[in-house]
């Protein structure tokens, strides 16, 4: 891990764990196992080496030691910025995380920033913030006073809503993502902030945005809370998830995914009279698509067209 972010700190520990990665490059991953477990003597609070060891067992085939391996590295991080915790609830089939560590989130988007765009919307072929405005279209969504853009990223969706909103307000957890936004020039403000833990303000906005960002929270009862206090009367809220079977599932790609009924039946305990959930491919990864809902809710009924792109199902 030499020339790595995430050196140990003992410089014997980070040339053991440097010729540890040699010896996988060689196929000899009993050898690397040794050879790391070794820099670990050395280095017992590298938490980034525990995570390291614990690929390497889970490469072997040795699941339980592969999550031992993770829960140390989460004791020695409890900020957990690479995700042990998730990758160790996967490993074992029993999710206990209900939402991602905020530390791996920053880090996660921080490093990935300046390929961002051309690896999510290029590559991938991400829809997600046209999807939103096609589907807020089709409740006669006009024009916003206020807009708030939670998890604003490089600022996609600020893209598509900047001519539609008098005033549009970007929020991010990770510093990275937000530099990118801010050369843009589409917000009216940018703020770091954890989506996770927001307080309820004075602040009301006519329209709120989560582009594909939910899939990195799971539980999602406090953020749509959150929401439904934060809108202007007659405002609406708008957001996508990824689709899955049980109410709140995590994935191996360390994403979480939502059922249908757990989406409409949070939306109705947090007060919303009218949802209309839309069906879709929101990326593909890993040549397959993502099949996701785009989800547009307001405090009072709004006309929709039963016309267009997936499968729509209006609840009021």
């Amino acid at each position: 891990m030499v020339g790595t972010p995430f050196p140990s700190g003992q410089p014997d520990a980070d040339r053991r764990a440097s010729f540890a990665e040699t010896l996988v490059h060689l196929g000899d991953l009993a050898g690397a196992l040794e050879v790391l477990s070794g820099a670990l003597d050395l280095a017992p609070g590298w938490a980034a080496g525990w995570f390291r060891l614990g690929e390497l067992h889970e490469m072997a085939g040795d699941r339980v030691a592969a999550m031992a391996a993770l829960d140390r590295a989460v004791t020695a991080d409890p900020r957990d910025p690479l995700g042990a915790g998730l990758k160790r609830d996967l490993l074992s089939g029993q999710a206990v995380s209900e939402t991602m560590p905020p530390a791996f989130v920053e880090l996660l988007f921080d490093q990935y920033a300046p390929r961002f765009e051309a690896s999510l919307v290029d590559r991938l072929g991400y829809c997600g913030p046209a999807w939103i405005l096609h589907e807020l279209d089709r409740t006669g969504f006009g024009r916003a006073a206020r807009a708030l853009d939670l998890g604003c990223g490089t600022g996609l969706a600020g893209e598509v809503l900047r001519p539609r909103c008098d005033w549009l307000e970007g929020c991010d957890l990770s510093g990275g993502m937000l530099a990118e936004a801010q050369a843009k020039g589409l917000y009216d403000q940018l703020e770091k902030r954890d989506i996770a833990t927001l307080d309820l303000g004075p602040a009301r906005y006519d329209l709120i945005v989560a582009a594909d960002v939910f899939i990195y929270l799971g539980a999602l009862e406090r953020i749509i809370g959150w929401c439904a206090g934060s809108l202007a009367p007659g405002g609406r809220l708008a957001f996508t998830v990824e689709l899955g079977e049980a109410p709140v599932t995590l994935r191996e790609s360390r994403r979480f995914a939502h059922s249908r009924s757990y989406v409409a039946g949070l939306m109705q305990d947090a007060g919303f009279g009218a949802v209309q959930l839309a069906e879709g491919v929101l990326r593909q990864d890993r040549g397959a698509g993502i099949v996701a809902l785009c989800v547009v809710a307001g405090h009072s009924a709004f006309s929709y067209d039963r016309e267009g792109d997936g499968e729509t199902e209006a609840l009021a």
